[in-house]
């Protein structure tokens, strides 16, 4: 089966992003759900843009949700080396009435066993891909940007060698290490430190949300599961629930009726805000209303 057929959802109730089963990011706008896109694979192979592993053929992969959060991981192993990519956008508690959730991703790599090595390949493709989408290496960052269409930029930071990352040269992992792509330019320069902290505020967070659900004998895990990620497809800031993250796949391949699914339905979304109030988020409801 395509390996395009799999994807798990991460996101922030700001926006979304889609990871395929080996890892790559596949689709994403920033910084809001209906924004351009900065990866979107989805929709062409060749020139959407995407941000994936590449390891050789020893090395298999299996994917999860951290237990009980929409902290997606993909596990990377050939029976030695060994290590995992957790990806997630932040989201946890400001305050208690607002919530952190800036327009980043993290793909935290956590070592796990041996010498184990991998090649990135970072293809973002910013503004639909519609332009060329140049990339550079600066001291602190990498930023891509395009002014075809209109100007965009993408920045990541990451504790691996730059350089090394854009050329897709080898990089063997011997502790853990991370990549932050930001819609902005980041005032305080980000470490590892701050990534974990990231990972654990997000961790929480979700762990807090998912307490608040009732437990069931039957089918609890996919219940919850099906509860995470309706509310990944919440607005935080007007309550609406989105049809789906995505955008542009037509309903008949070559025909024109071609739907952006970014938006809240008013039908659709009712019956998600009444699933989750049944739920025990009845705060879901009155932020929809």
């Amino acid at each position: 089966m395509k390996d395009n057929l799999h994807y798990g959802i991460i996101g922030n109730c700001r926006s979304a992003a889609l990871i395929s089963k080996t890892g790559s990011l596949d689709w994403c706008c920033l910084p809001e759900f209906d924004s351009s896109s900065v990866f979107a694979k989805i929709l062409d192979d060749d020139i959407g843009g995407h941000f994936g592993f590449i390891l050789d053929e020893s090395y298999k992969t299996t994917q999860f949700y951290l237990n009980q959060t929409a902290i997606l991981v993909t596990k990377f192993s050939n029976g030695i080396d060994a290590f995992e990519v957790h990806d997630f956008m932040p989201r946890y508690h400001k305050t208690d009435t607002e919530y952190q959730s800036p327009p980043e991703i993290i793909r935290y790599l956590k070592y796990i066993s041996g010498k184990p090595s991998f090649k990135v390949d970072y293809q973002p493709k910013l503004e639909y891909a519609k332009g060329i989408t140049e990339t550079y290496v600066k001291d602190e960052f990498i930023v891509s940007l395009t002014h075809s269409d209109k100007f965009d930029t993408l920045f990541m930071y990451t504790n691996f060698n730059q350089k090394d990352v854009i050329d897709g040269s080898e990089i063997e992992l011997s502790s853990d290490g991370y990549f932050l792509l930001a819609y902005n330019e980041k005032v305080f320069k980000p470490t590892l430190e701050k990534m974990f902290l990231e990972h654990q505020r997000t961790k929480v967070y979700w762990l807090n949300w998912i307490d608040k659900t009732p437990k069931y004998n039957l089918y609890n895990e996919e219940i919850l599961r099906s509860a995470v990620t309706l509310k990944l497809l919440s607005y935080d800031k007007s309550g609406a629930v989105l049809a789906a993250a995505t955008t542009s796949l037509p309903e008949t391949i070559g025909e024109v009726r071609n739907w952006d699914y970014r938006f809240c339905w008013i039908r659709d979304a009712s019956m998600v805000i009444k699933v989750l109030s049944q739920l025990g988020h009845r705060g879901a409801a009155q932020r929809y209303l």
